[in-house]
């Protein structure tokens, strides 16, 4: 069946990086766009990166450009995150999500999602 695991979650002090991890399986891989969504207790699941199927365009919320970067490995079926100059703000629960049909920025657009993986950033 269908299936993401995301990793690489963890406690971080400002300023530092992460770098997260989803493993896709139960279909082809290269054939999907991947997104990374975030959410904090309380708030809506919220856009942070896109990346189409071939990994050679990738598109990022506005909050996270310059500092994020998605990118993908169609033989590892894996998608990544590198989450550098961390705040305190980017803490959230991280989920990687594989692309339906409709707006990328959107969760609705997502037919499939992994369990999360907690990223906490200190001040």
């Amino acid at each position: 069946q269908v299936q993401l695991v995301e990793s690489g979650g963890g406690l971080v002090q400002a300023g530092g990086s992460l770098r997260l991890s989803c493993v896709a399986s139960g279909w082809t891989f290269s054939d999907y766009g991947m997104g990374w969504f975030r959410r904090t207790p309380g708030k809506e699941r919220e856009y942070v990166a896109f990346i189409i199927w071939s990994g050679t365009m990738a598109y990022y919320a506005d909050s996270v450009q310059g500092r994020f970067t998605i990118s993908r490995d169609n033989d590892q079926n894996t998608v990544f995150l590198q989450m550098n100059n961390l705040k305190p703000e980017d803490t959230a629960v991280y989920y990687c999500g594989r692309y339906s049909t409709g707006i990328y920025r959107e969760a609705s657009a997502y037919d499939y999602w992994g369990q999360g993986t907690q990223v906490t950033v200190s001040s």
